[in-house]
């Protein structure tokens, strides 16, 4: 039985905090839906205090925009975005398509076709997400797809510069200074200037999340995200300190950000806590992470790996770092997760911001059934079937009229029955009737 040294706040309080921004996304994505521009024009002033006059950035201002940023940043850009264009590639070369015959004359296949369109959203706000261009347009390309566009917002009335040059460098097609839940609905339903895309893949804030929610069904989206979560799994030769400054890299994201720590050892545990304790003081993103922690963090003790195994893959975490003698112990005894970060020296940090994997990943418990965003995300997998062997054509036809009239799919049936018809002679008595 684990022992909670430290209590996040109760769920129900979180649920409650959720009704004021669906309420609020629900209204501003009607409203855009009925008056377009000029909605996400009025949003944008009121949210972001920016209205240029256009949202979309032409190439020659990309082009100066880029041309303003110091050339380690570029080089650090391309260096990531190749990480994230090598896994990519070998996640698109672990996709096969195929043609098979599986009776005379009956081939079938399948193939991946990418999307033809999607949108990138990229943070901005405190945070100017760079990495985060990475992880959606880079992957998208990656996939194929023809047309991706970018929106990110501005960061108190200026441009975010590196971040346009992630966006570019990564490839996209369109460029938008345009944030928020104007960005995604205008995206998603399209305005007079936008076209529509066919997916919206990003993370974002409480109201960007809600609206890919509410949109969900009328375009694709990556995944249903919240605030970022990340769940410490360590035993009695972990570093309480490196668990406290892993715990708060992710703390910082957010006042919501859930930071939990499992382990085996009590020591440990007690040390963690005093760790942060005494690291978030001097913290400079101290807003965010001191409520994330008091209001979101938990510690568990447990008794066993068995016990941290199966408690961690209750939370089904975004990350999951794990800091044990035997980290890739994991691997076998974990299948609840969006990510794993294995040993002391493989930090969150490392996933969100350099590495390559994709850091677009599922939140809320939603690792219980689906992984991250990844390169077969922007692809659509479809099958083709074609039936050239008359004696196939009879076999399959007679088959396809028993089964449909089992199910009282007399139309079904009768499709079935002409093939038949055609290709052996078979009568038809509900036409001669």
């Amino acid at each position: 039985m684990a022992e909670i040294l430290k209590h996040a706040v109760p769920k129900a309080e979180v649920a409650a905090s959720l009704d004021q921004v669906r309420e609020t996304v629900a209204g501003v994505i009607a409203d855009i839906r009925e008056r377009g521009d000029a909605a996400v024009r009025e949003y944008s002033e009121k949210f972001d205090k920016w209205s240029p006059g256009s949202f979309r950035l032409t190439a020659e201002e990309v082009e100066k925009i880029v041309a303003s940023v110091p050339q380690q940043v570029i080089d650090d850009i391309t260096f990531v975005q190749e990480q994230v264009r090598n896994f990519a590639r070998h996640q698109l070369d672990s996709l096969g398509e195929f043609e098979i015959e599986t009776l005379p004359g009956v081939r079938l296949g399948q193939k991946h076709i990418p999307v033809q369109a999607a949108g990138a959203y990229i943070p901005g706000g405190r945070y100017p997400l760079t990495a985060s261009a990475h992880m959606t347009i880079v992957t998208a390309k990656v996939a194929g797809v023809p047309r991706v566009v970018a929106c990110t917002p501005p960061i108190h009335g200026s441009i975010p510069a590196a971040t346009v040059a992630a966006m570019h460098l990564a490839g996209a097609d369109e460029i938008w200074l345009l944030g928020g839940v104007q960005a995604v609905a205008a995206m998603a339903v399209g305005t007079a200037t936008m076209e529509p895309v066919n997916l919206i893949a990003g993370p974002g804030n409480a109201y960007v999340a809600e609206a890919k929610r509410q949109l969900f069904g009328e375009i694709g989206i990556d995944l249903f995200a919240g605030p970022t979560e990340i769940l410490v799994l360590a035993d009695d030769q972990a570093d309480p300190f490196v668990c406290a400054v892993d715990l708060l890299s992710q703390a910082e994201h957010g006042p919501d950000s859930p930071a939990v720590l499992i382990t085996t050892s009590r020591e440990v545990a007690e040390k963690t806590i005093a760790e942060v304790e005494r690291i978030l003081p001097g913290m400079p993103t101290r807003d965010y992470a001191e409520p994330a922690w008091r209001n979101h963090g938990q510690v568990h003790v447990v008794g066993s790996v068995d016990e941290l195994y199966g408690l961690a893959d209750a939370f089904a975490f975004e990350h999951v770092e794990v800091l044990t003698a035997e980290p890739r112990l994991a691997l076998e005894r974990m299948s609840q997760y969006g990510a794993l970060f294995l040993g002391e020296g493989t930090c969150v940090s490392f996933g969100d911001k350099v590495i390559g994997t994709n850091h677009v990943l599922p939140t809320r418990g939603a690792a219980r059934y689906t992984g991250g965003l990844w390169v077969g995300k922007y692809l659509k997998t479809v099958t083709y079937q074609e039936v050239t062997d008359t004696a196939s054509q009879a076999l399959l036809g007679r088959l396809c009229g028993r089964a449909s009239r089992v199910e009282l799919f007399e139309g079904h049936a009768r499709s079935g029955d002409v093939r038949a018809a055609r290709a052996a002679g078979d009568a038809l008595p509900w036409h001669e009737a």
